[in-house]
């Protein structure tokens, strides 16, 4: 069956995402903030389940219709949709979304209105007065921007960053697609340490390993489509069988070190999890002591805001630190990623390039550091 299908990202991913669709033989479609549309069949679901390393959620897009300015509308346009293809006579179908921009503002009323309109058209179709809801978990997706309705099923379940390495994490977690744009913009190479020295739980070391191992972050992980009935199971069984074969033995050193004991162990756990731990060296470092040892090397970090982890003053002090001692390393390349807008300043030092990117809801500066820095 050929699909309509997005993939949503954090604000900022949008390009890598859009690249890896490509990779995979998809054709995208359209970009929007936060969301790539394009087309695939059953065996795409799974696959970009399984593969996308920058992606949240892979959903169908069931229909499109512009909702204006009444809810009858809006429940006129949604029963008029295909739900029947996807959705069985037993599987259950809660609502949830987003209005942006829209006369249709209120979010409850939209999902009470969605919901009805999909039990009138399944009832319709299915002969019967009352559906029990209590098979698969078919959760439906609006997105509703300038009066134009999207509507969706979810086929991910939990959020694909939720790679499943990472039960517990550090007071202050990256998101693992966050990491992975991360590695990405940091080019790891086999020949080039790539270091970590304020490692939390290991997200970006772990996520390193795993590009330079081509290891597919979903491999190990179920997904919400894997219990539809109009998706056979095998496509999911092929897309882990594709990943497992396409995984690569690699040189790549990796050095996980944080300040903080508990931090190294719940890393070496979480590399272990991931499957990597083998290109993983962990200990218990201060970031503010480390040294190239005559190698070549790359830094991608990410130290505390002051957000949830220590006082803006303390976050100021240690930005000066990393500054004066960071610009001792040689010709290494270093990658710091900041919700502070004075990091420059305080790190003494102008980026040679600023990415900005999105941890959750926080507005980020990644700044990359790659020319010759003055050592006085």
């Amino acid at each position: 069956m050929k699909l309509e299908l997005v993939a949503t990202c954090l604000f900022g991913l949008e390009h890598s995402l859009g690249e890896e669709i490509d990779a995979l033989g998809y054709t995208r479609t359209e970009t929007i903030d936060g969301r790539v549309y394009f087309t695939g069949d059953e065996t795409a679901v799974a696959r970009m389940n399984v593969f996308s390393r920058f992606a949240e959620r892979v959903m169908i897009v069931v229909g499109k219709f512009d909702a204006f300015l009444t809810f009858d509308e809006l429940f006129e346009g949604t029963k008029s949709l295909p739900w029947e293809l996807f959705i069985g006579c037993d599987d259950k179908f809660p609502v949830k979304g987003h209005s942006v921009k829209s006369a249709l503002f209120s979010v409850p009323d939209c999902q009470r209105i969605i919901n009805k309109a999909v039990a009138d058209r399944l009832s319709s179709k299915y002969g019967v007065s009352t559906l029990p809801e209590t098979g698969a978990l078919c959760q439906i997706v609006f997105f509703i921007l300038k009066d134009r309705a999207a509507l969706m099923i979810d086929t991910s379940g939990a959020a694909l960053h939720k790679r499943g390495y990472r039960p517990e994490s550090n007071i202050a977690p990256l998101r693992e697609t966050l990491a992975a744009e991360m590695v990405k913009i940091s080019r790891p190479r086999e020949d080039v340490l790539f270091w970590d020295p304020m490692c939390g739980s290991g997200t970006i070391a772990i996520e390193a390993a795993m590009k330079m191992q081509n290891r597919a972050p979903g491999m190990m992980r179920r997904f919400a489509a894997e219990r539809f009935s109009f998706i056979d199971r095998k496509v999911f069984k092929s897309a882990r069988s594709e990943a497992r074969d396409l995984i690569t033995p690699t040189d790549f050193e990796v050095y996980a070190s944080d300040i903080d004991e508990q931090c190294a162990s719940l890393t070496l756990e979480n590399a272990k999890r991931a499957g990597v731990s083998e290109n993983i060296k962990v200990f218990v470092r201060d970031a503010l002591t480390i040294e190239t040892e005559g190698r070549r090397g790359t830094i991608a970090t990410n130290p505390p805001y002051g957000e949830r982890m220590g006082t803006k003053s303390e976050v100021a002090e240690l930005y000066r630190q990393m500054g004066r001692h960071f610009r001792t390393l040689d010709n290494w390349q270093i990658y710091i990623i900041s919700s502070c807008e004075d990091f420059p300043r305080l790190y003494g030092q102008r980026p040679d390039k600023i990415k900005k990117l999105y941890n959750g809801m926080i507005p980020c500066g990644y700044y990359q550091f790659f020319k010759r820095r003055d050592k006085k």
